[in-house]
């Protein structure tokens, strides 16, 4: 599957759809191409379409910082936090939780993404009216170079002697994600740059190499911080992306 959380892809796919771009059916097919059966409430998306919704907008919570939620109940929360991604749709109320399962006898295993909806407040509009690219891309730049600096005064060399490096290049390089048609440059851009740093820092997150526990504790700290910064800007760049497939941005 791609790189890029489902959450995002659904995002921007479905709102393509909803747009007139494409039929739903497929643009959830092109969203999760490598998903062998999608279970759960997926008919909750006709439904949005049918009342009117225009937007499917994207969240990427984690524990500590719920910020990007629609309001809802503490069950969406958990869920959204436990699994990472959400996507809702901020005029009628209402979510979507995506979480993979793995199905069938060992060798021959399959994957399913099944949605779960829960119930939600609509979105004030001005909190989707304060998303704006330019915005986004320079915040993302701006906490990017403090963790660089932040890791860089650790004194660490995690790669050194190993072949840990190209590892990390390889993870890190960035993926066809075949996106949908249409998307902003800078959204486009600054997907591809909080992905490719995601992938490296969770890459990066599972290999320590730090010479004592304070110099560890620090580098797990500025990573954590740097992954919180990419998960913040995809899920903020997608939603923008999603008003303007809507036509409710020039």
């Amino acid at each position: 599957m791609s790189d890029l959380p489902a959450a995002v892809r659904l995002s921007l796919w479905v709102t393509a759809a909803w747009a007139g771009h494409l039929d739903l059916e497929e643009a959830v097919r092109r969203a999760l191409p490598d998903v062998d059966h999608i279970a759960g409430d997926v008919g909750h998306l006709m439904t949005w379409q049918d009342l009117g919704e225009r937007v499917l907008a994207c969240a990427l919570p984690r524990a500590g910082d719920i910020s990007g939620l629609p309001r809802g109940n503490p069950e969406l929360t958990a869920a959204a936090t436990d699994s990472g991604e959400c996507v809702y749709v901020p005029a009628l109320g209402g979510a979507l939780v995506p979480s993979v399962e793995i199905f069938g006898p060992a060798g021959d295993e399959g994957m399913a993404v099944r949605l779960t909806a829960y119930d939600c407040d609509p979105t004030p509009t001005h909190r989707l009216e304060e998303l704006h690219e330019s915005q986004i891309e320079r915040e993302l730049r701006g906490r990017l170079a403090h963790a660089t600096n932040a890791l860089e005064l650790l004194d660490i060399q995690p790669f050194a002697g190993s072949n840990l490096r190209a590892q990390a290049d390889e993870v890190a390089a960035l993926r066809e994600w075949g996106l949908p048609s249409g998307l902003p440059g800078r959204a486009i851009r600054i997907l591809q740059t909080a992905g490719t740093v995601g992938a490296a820092v969770d890459f990066a997150l599972g290999h320590s190499h730090a010479l004592d526990a304070a110099a560890d504790a620090g580098r797990h700290r500025a990573l954590r911080e740097l992954q919180a910064a990419t998960d913040q800007a995809m899920a903020q760049a997608t939603t923008a992306a999603a008003l303007h497939l809507a036509g409710l941005r020039a």
